[in-house]
């Protein structure tokens, strides 16, 4: 199943083809040898992922042109820049095609790549690929959509997040923002796609505790196809239909901000948001919150360093480092209005709106992935 990352706002398109270049870390010399063992088999001075072996690594995206998307691969080009041992790394772009995801994925393996990192977007018609990666000797990790098949049979791991633990922290700051009462409007992605509704499903199990609140509009969610323009018509049909709506949650917080105007138009006031982070979401809160005193704001952060993850992941097998304690990226609250914690919403105008504030890298490593 598609991923929403792949329809989120575009920025410039990646280009066709490969991005390839050495990494490095430390200052030390990868150019010939070894790179010097610690004594738990990693490099000296390098995390414990990073083993002594040398190895080339390759990074596929099934979508790659988008805001979230290039953030994610800058923090995953930033994470193996950590290891000296990779002599290579190398990227390519599905572009939303589905058989060019599949050639990338051929090609590498054809090149002798020795590790693959892949983002699914095609979920299960992505399975041959994969599975054809690893029979030919190649570590291969995907991640964050689920391809069907099994780890350590037709992929080495996946790294995997917990969709429906989002939709918990969501409903749960949702009881105590509301009181345990009023209509929530929740907006996910395409029909049928498995986030939306493992989100949905975590804010049932905390909301059946609470009669006193109910979802208006269409469940278990309204459909925007991730997209800001009919997330736009989707909330002006939900304003006309509902009187009243004191929360919305939806997992494209920044698809959400681009149709704030909506809410003007119909003379009505923004109720309470809980979603995911967005630079944009937070400084369009930070603008409307005294003329909308219910528009309090929850998010959990949009897991870009998830990338981070599996790239560890698939440099420890292949260089003999350290395996991650865990192939689960957890779920994490980010901001909350009301409280503060961890943070209050963050809105950094010195960095474009497409940025991710929860994201890793620094203000300038960002800055510099969104140009």
């Amino acid at each position: 199943m598609a991923s929403k990352h792949g329809h989120k706002m575009l920025l410039a398109l990646v280009g066709a083809g490969t991005l390839v270049f050495s990494a490095c870390g430390g200052g030390a010399d990868t150019s010939s040898g070894a790179a010097a063992p610690a004594g738990n088999g990693s490099v000296k001075g390098a995390p414990s992922w990073c083993g002594s072996k040398k190895a080339t690594l390759a990074l596929t995206d099934g979508f790659g042109g988008n805001n979230w998307r290039r953030i994610t691969t800058a923090e995953a080009k930033n994470e193996v820049s950590k290891c000296p041992s990779i002599t290579q790394f190398s990227y390519a772009d599905g572009q939303g095609n589905t058989q060019k995801a599949i050639s990338d994925i051929q090609g590498f393996v054809a090149k002798g790549v020795n590790a693959l990192v892949v983002f699914p977007d095609a979920g299960q018609a992505m399975l041959p690929a994969l599975r054809s990666a690893k029979k030919a000797g190649v570590i291969t990790v995907p991640y964050r959509v689920n391809p069907g098949g099994k780890p350590g049979a037709d992929y080495d791991a996946y790294i995997d997040t917990d969709f429906k633990q989002a939709g918990v922290l969501w409903a749960q700051w949702l009881v105590k923002t509301l009181n345990g009462k009023g209509n929530v409007l929740n907006l996910g992605g395409p029909p049928a796609n498995s986030q939306s509704q493992a989100e949905f499903e975590g804010m049932q199990s905390v909301f059946k505790n609470y009669p006193g609140i109910k979802f208006v509009g269409q469940t278990p969610y309204e459909v925007t196809n991730w997209d800001p323009a009919q997330t736009q018509k989707v909330v002006a049909a939900a304003l006309s239909k509902n009187p009243q709506i004191d929360a919305i949650t939806t997992d494209f917080g920044a698809a959400l901000a681009s149709s704030f105007s909506t809410f003007d138009q119909a003379g009505r006031k923004i109720p309470a948001v809980a979603t995911e982070d967005s630079n944009l979401l937070s400084c369009e809160w930070k603008k409307r919150k005294a003329a909308n005193p219910n528009f309090e704001l929850f998010t959990v952060s949009s897991q870009n360093a998830m990338s981070r993850l599996a790239i560890d992941y698939a440099v420890a097998k292949a260089t003999g480092g350290k395996l991650p304690a865990s192939t689960m990226y957890p779920q994490s609250a980010f901001e909350d209005s009301v409280n503060g914690t961890p943070h209050a919403p963050k809105c950094d105008t010195t960095l474009s709106m497409d940025a991710f504030l929860s994201s890793s890298l620094t203000h300038d490593q960002q800055a510099a992935a969104l140009k």
